[in-house]
């Protein structure tokens, strides 16, 4: 039996979550942006490829007859319920859960701070992201970029390009490590995904934030896609200090393409062995009935107090991490 009683994070840096908390909230009290409070437990979890649910059981009947209940690994779709609701602008800091590796920068269980403007397009949630980080870090200004000029700048390669995707896999292919894998890879975005960890995001410099935009169409996830040049998606994601901080969208709203994508989603699950997922009919419907013009972004809370904190993991930040939890 553990005895390992005591809290992870030293009493400094748990005063210093509970202002950043209360900094968080002044910033969008200031903004008129309203706080929600959402559930944790969902009859749905997400089909996202790169995201999975823990689940539980739930003894007592429901209408719906399910006794499976999924852990909310964001409370997003919920959020855009509310959003098509009253299309309010709208924030949240949640506990969230996600069935993901222990490391550095993951626990099972963390804060995420997410919050959705109706009206804005992703350029501007852009600044008022990097307003946000800057008034709470003290952070200098962020440098933009998109990422096709990410990996041109870094790498000398276009990922937009049938031929810049091949050249790039044979970078990975040279690299000891990846050889044997990406010389029998054929996903694209796999490809894509592995070198933006090892070439690219390991290059931004450290002493600004950096925002990477317009992130090709197949790695939408729930962004538009760009009426301009269609290759890409309305989808933008923050570093600083060599974490990754935020992703955000300017959101899709229409339904059926939300639907053709969770469907999308399913598939490339049974192709990879894992279990489809059920399609969050709700959310559905909300779109259905109209999803006003937004765009909204998560932010992890944890990670940005380990940046203003200067921690080395998020054990550091957190009062029990799941090793004591």
């Amino acid at each position: 039996m553990t005895t390992d009683w005591r809290p992870t994070a030293d009493w400094s840096v748990l005063v210093k979550r509970a202002e950043l908390l209360r900094q968080v909230r002044q910033f969008f009290y200031e903004r008129q942006v309203m706080e929600v409070d959402t559930h944790l437990l969902s009859q749905f979890g997400v089909t996202d490829c790169h995201l999975s649910n823990l689940t539980t059981e739930f003894k007592y009947p429901l209408p719906s007859a399910n006794e499976k209940l999924y852990l909310q690994t964001s409370p997003e779709y919920a959020m855009k319920r509310i959003l098509a609701a009253y299309k309010h602008d709208i924030f949240q800091l949640s506990h969230v859960v996600r069935d993901d590796e222990v490391g550095r920068f993951h626990n099972p269980e963390f804060t995420l701070l997410e919050w959705y403007r109706v009206g804005y397009n992703d350029n501007q949630l852009i600044a008022e992201v990097a307003e946000l980080i800057t008034e709470l870090s003290d952070a200098p200004g962020t440098k933009v970029i998109t990422y096709q000029h990410a990996f041109i700048e870094y790498l000398g390669e276009d990922p937009l390009t049938a031929s810049g995707v091949e050249s790039i896999r044979q970078r990975l292919i040279e690299q000891p490590a990846l050889s044997d894998w990406m010389s029998r890879e054929t996903d694209e975005d796999t490809i894509l995904q592995v070198a933006f960890s090892e070439f690219i995001e390991k290059r931004f410099p450290v002493e600004v934030p950096v925002c990477v935009t317009e992130f090709p169409q197949s790695q939408a996830a729930l962004a538009k896609i760009d009426k301009r040049d269609p290759r890409v998606a309305r989808r933008f994601e923050f570093y600083y200090q060599g974490v990754e901080l935020a992703n955000g969208y300017n959101e899709l709203s229409d339904p059926a393409e939300q639907r053709v994508r969770f469907e999308k989603d399913n598939e490339w699950r049974k192709k990879n062995g894992l279990a489809a997922q059920p399609e969050d009919t709700r959310l559905l419907a909300a779109l259905e009935s109209g999803l006003p013009e937004c765009s909204g972004v998560a932010l992890g809370f944890d990670r940005l107090l380990m940046v203003i904190c200067g921690a080395k993991t998020i054990t550091d930040v957190l009062p029990f991490s799941i090793d004591t939890a």
